[in-house]
């Protein structure tokens, strides 16, 4: 008996000491295509994210209590999506950093919504996800409304092109930022071709052909890297010497290396200033590429995005998902790109996009509006 009671006594120290042990830890989810097409994407967000908790648990974590990261990976489907974010929620995650893609992002965020977590999006540009309304929902990037402008001031201001064709993958991100870009021409140039293609589709030539009987000066893409690789390297295949031009989800070395550096050159894309030119970037770029090597388009802002969090989760003083809402929306953070404030529908109140042009295989700075 008193076995048996010793036996009872032990598990219920072990169990009290599992309960605790789980206290101590703050559940931060990361959400995004892990595996897949677009897999860099994931992995310069989570490698950005593992940075930042690296550094605070080095420091003792938040208030005392250690950081784990739970990796979601949507392989960016929007349905696949919406089961990664209840699976965080089951989790018991008391944020998300996620998800990149602006379709897997939105029907998440309604998940999130829901369950009263906050997420924080470091890519997700689509105008639609903060106008939901959702009180936690947040982006430390621009919004394509944003990059859609300047790329239109671009072509018909300084390239002074009369005559172009605009192309999408059909996508939230891709076809909402080619509507913004149709949208902010406002006249100035000819659209000769607009339409869509398929996602995950590899030949483009059928369609690029009919564009070039229409002689456009400039064609302009919505999408990200793997269709707008295969769209450049294809075009000139097809001797079409015209430039192209797209937005923040083609500027990563995998455009560069599916379409070629010669069929790259010259290729125009809208996105953030170079970090490398910004004071409060260098610290977080020596410490990236020492741990990470190069470093992604989006990896700043997933550690932005992450250091965030955890700093309104520790002014909170709790976990609770609306008190940490609460420090989000009124907090002014200092980020790698600079000072970040979010305005009432959880969007940064600056968001300078610039355009960028492909040189030598390399990306770099060409014009500021």
């Amino acid at each position: 008996m008193i076995r048996k009671f010793l036996v009872f006594l032990f598990a219920i120290v072990i169990l009290s000491g599992c309960v605790k042990k789980g206290e101590d830890v703050i559940k931060i989810g990361i959400a995004g295509p892990m595996t897949g097409d677009q897999a860099k994407m994931g992995m310069d967000f989570r490698n950005g994210v593992t940075l930042a908790v690296e550094e605070w648990n080095r420091k003792g974590g938040v208030s005392g209590r250690k950081i784990e990261l739970i990796i979601g990976d949507d392989q960016r489907d929007p349905k696949q999506a919406v089961s990664v974010a209840n699976k965080l929620v089951t989790q018991g995650v008391k944020g998300v950093i996620g998800h990149f893609n602006s379709s897997c992002s939105i029907p998440a965020s309604d998940v999130y919504d829901r369950a009263g977590i906050p997420m924080i999006t470091p890519a997700s540009t689509n105008p639609q996800l903060t106008e939901k309304g959702h009180y936690g929902v947040f982006r430390v990037c621009g919004r394509d409304d944003q990059q859609g402008k300047v790329a239109a001031d671009f072509v018909t201001r300084e390239l002074k092109i009369k005559k172009l064709a605009v192309i999408h993958d059909k996508t939230t991100y891709g076809q909402g930022l080619a509507d913004e870009f149709n949208k902010f021409l406002g006249g100035k140039a000819e659209v000769v071709y607009y339409g869509g293609i398929v996602q995950g589709d590899k030949d483009f030539k059928t369609v690029l052909i009919s564009i070039r009987e229409k002689a456009p000066e400039l064609i302009y893409f919505g999408g990200i890297y793997p269709e707008g690789g295969l769209m450049v390297k294809q075009a000139r295949e097809i001797g079409m010497t015209v430039p192209f031009m797209s937005g923040d989800g083609v500027i990563d070395p995998k455009f560069v290396e599916i379409a070629g550096a010669e069929a790259a050159e010259g290729t125009y894309l809208t996105f953030s200033p170079d970090p490398n030119t910004i004071p409060t970037a260098k610290e977080f770029i020596v410490q990236y590429t020492k741990r990470f090597g190069e470093l992604g388009p989006y990896s700043a802002y997933a550690y932005d995005a992450a250091n965030i969090m955890l700093k309104a989760i520790e002014a909170a003083g709790v976990t609770e998902g609306k008190a940490v809402m609460d420090k989000l929306h009124s907090m002014e953070f200092a980020g790698t790109l600079g000072n970040i404030k979010f305005d009432s529908k959880g969007d940064i109140t600056v968001a300078p996009y610039v355009v960028w042009i492909t040189k030598g295989g390399k990306f770099t700075e060409y014009w500021k509006p």
